[in-house]
């Protein structure tokens, strides 16, 4: 039986330009009300999928449900659930603010009753009130952006996927930006399309990395640190002897790289509770006066780089 907590479910994912293969057997899950980061270098495949999911391109093989429904045999269906922003707006520059997001409320179906109320909600969330009269063209382009995040969100669709919202803004955008997607958090299911790391490490649950479009890791980012901790760095800080710790440190089973700076050392290694208590031992038996024995924390963007490199 079908796990009914996923809202979208993707198998074996594949698809083909030509002899170039831009994803390549992706298969995950999201749960309904998740914020999950899709992350991966440029030109992983992160808009390849994001464009599939959405229907925007048929895959070469594979399948995509959102919310039961087949992407490709009930387009219309998929397409009411879901609010896009892809990578550029996808705004009509000659249209006022207001009517766009309008037009944009009645292509999706919302009721005619329900549009005005959902016009001016999307227009306060997205701090579009007081240019909800003028051209779009006219808007700068973090306005704009604006714009597209809007019109994403003005159906008020169970589902909203995000391809890179906050590329081109400034830091006070994106603070906003980020402060938005806090709020759409819990009432929406939300997929975040990104590079950025910070960007995942302020928003989401969970997250998705992929690289030359294979999925290298899915955990959540707390899972992520705690799995490449398993091949991390230890950083000791010593009174004495730190040369003759270091040369012992050397010959310890499972300690891959040993630097010294000083009375501080930084061990590299395969970690468990056994190789810590190695090193421990280590540095009593040269009487170093150990002072601090710490693991720093791995953080995103190691977890990324490390992951990413691997493949």
């Amino acid at each position: 039986m079908a796990d009914t907590s996923n809202i979208i479910e993707i198998r074996e994912l594949t698809k083909n330009y030509g002899d170039r293969r831009a994803i390549d057997h992706l298969s995950f899950n999201v749960k309904k009300g998740e914020v999950v980061g899709f992350l991966g270098p440029n030109g992983a495949g992160k808009t390849t999928t994001m464009k599939i999911v959405t229907g925007f391109i048929a895959p070469t093989t594979g399948e995509v449900k959102i919310a039961g429904y087949d992407v490709f045999e009930d387009p219309y269906e998929v397409k009411r659930r879901i609010g896009y922003l892809p990578e550029t707006p996808p705004v009509y520059g000659d249209m006022i603010v207001a009517d766009y997001l309008d037009f944009v409320a009645r292509l999706k179906g919302v009721e005619s009753s329900r549009v005005p109320g959902l016009v001016a909600r999307a227009l306060e969330k997205t701090q579009l009130t007081d240019v909800r009269k003028r051209l779009i063209q006219n808007l700068s382009k973090g306005y704009r952006q604006r714009v597209g995040l809007a019109q994403a969100i003005v159906s008020d669709p169970e589902i909203l996927i995000l391809d890179e919202p906050t590329v081109g803004l400034d830091p006070r955008q994106v603070a906003e930006i980020r402060r938005l997607l806090q709020e759409l958090r819990g009432s929406h299911t939300i997929v975040l399309s990104t590079h950025i790391l910070s960007e995942v490490q302020a928003t989401c649950d969970r997250a998705i990395i992929i690289n030359g479009g294979r999925i290298v890791a899915e955990d959540t980012l707390t899972g992520l640190t705690n799995r490449l901790r398993g091949n991390s760095q230890i950083h000791i800080r010593v009174r004495r002897n730190a040369s003759d710790l270091a040369q012992a440190l050397e010959r310890v089973s499972g300690v891959t790289e040993v630097e010294m700076s000083g009375m501080q050392i930084r061990v590299q290694g395969h970690l468990s509770d056994d190789l810590i208590e190695k090193i421990s031992e280590a540095a009593v038996q040269q009487r170093a006066g150990l002072l601090e024995m710490t693991q720093p924390d791995a953080g995103l963007e190691n977890i990324f780089i490390e992951l990413t490199s691997q493949h």
